[in-house]
């Protein structure tokens, strides 16, 4: 048996979890590499102190990567191709899973501006100054062709006509004015809010909601008289379910903000139509 120090197990488990998406169990560590128990055993005692030396954080049924392997993983990517690489060019040049860093981020779309905060927290900026250029680059209002206005209503004329993107401030989304959200949702969370304020109005009544696929256990009526069960999962993007992985056999209903995936198999409640259809003058 080859001895390795503790140095060597960690490098050799960190690797295999970015190349697996997750945290290997031991017997995947053991098929993947030369790690064997014993090694675990004389250098950290038990495979949960393993993980935890090597940033390993539990999470749900199973494991996600620190914050620092992520960001180098998606560094390198974005390096290389001298820009703020999409889903499958990050899986295709960094050879990695893209699931973890969308799990973290809540979305591939939220990806470069995570990224710019762990950089600026952890104070990255020399040895990252080229990929700090890119994601300012690609978060800059200017190079966002085909991005939507920002505001539901005609800007004042003393505005800029392009405003300058402060990366120090939170982002908002469109202003809903008389809705009980008064910005549009930028996140899952307020998708979930949205949802709670007119379910009820829509033939929903909440049972249950869990952090567990799917989000949302709902009664919802039917007929007159007559409600069924709706397992429901919340997303900012129809398309984030496909992203993250989810089963459609488990789930009968997406409540979502904004309806991007098509040819889904699955109904979809968008909360963005329901809004604009009630507040019309207020559609960007």
């Amino acid at each position: 048996m080859t001895r390795m120090t503790k140095e060597q197990v960690m490098a050799a488990m960190k690797e295999c979890a970015a190349t697996l998406g997750h945290a290997p169990s031991l017997t995947e560590l053991e098929r993947s590499t030369g790690v064997v128990q014993r090694n675990i055993m004389k250098n950290f005692g038990t495979y949960g102190l393993a993980l935890k030396a090597c940033g390993l954080e539990r999470q749900g049924s199973g494991f996600m990567l620190d914050l620092r392997t992520l960001f180098l993983s998606w560094a390198e990517v974005a390096r290389s191709l001298g820009k703020v690489p999409t889903a499958v060019e990050y899986e295709t040049h960094g050879r990695r899973n893209a699931k973890p860093l969308i799990m973290r981020c809540g979305g591939w779309r939220n990806v470069p501006r995570r990224m710019l905060e762990y950089v600026r927290m952890e104070h990255l900026e020399g040895e990252w100054k080229d990929v700090l250029e890119v994601i300012v680059k690609h978060l800059d209002p200017a190079t966002q062709k085909d991005r939507r206005r920002s505001l539901s209503f005609e800007q004042p004329s003393n505005l800029p006509s392009r405003p300058m993107l402060m990366l120090d401030q939170p982002m908002y989304g469109t202003p809903l004015l008389s809705s009980p959200l008064s910005c549009a949702p930028i996140n899952e969370l307020g998708v979930v809010f949205l949802f709670g304020a007119v379910a009820r109005q829509k033939g929903f009544v909440v049972t249950r909601l869990q952090p567990e696929f799917p989000d949302c256990e709902a009664l919802r009526q039917v007929q007159p008289g007559r409600w069924q069960r709706t397992l429901i999962e919340f997303e900012h993007e129809s398309r984030n379910f496909l992203m993250h992985g989810h089963r459609v056999e488990d789930c009968d209903l997406i409540v979502c903000w904004n309806h991007n995936w098509p040819e889904c198999p699955l109904e979809v409640l968008e909360l963005k139509n329901i809004v604009w259809s009630e507040f019309p003058a207020f559609k960007p």
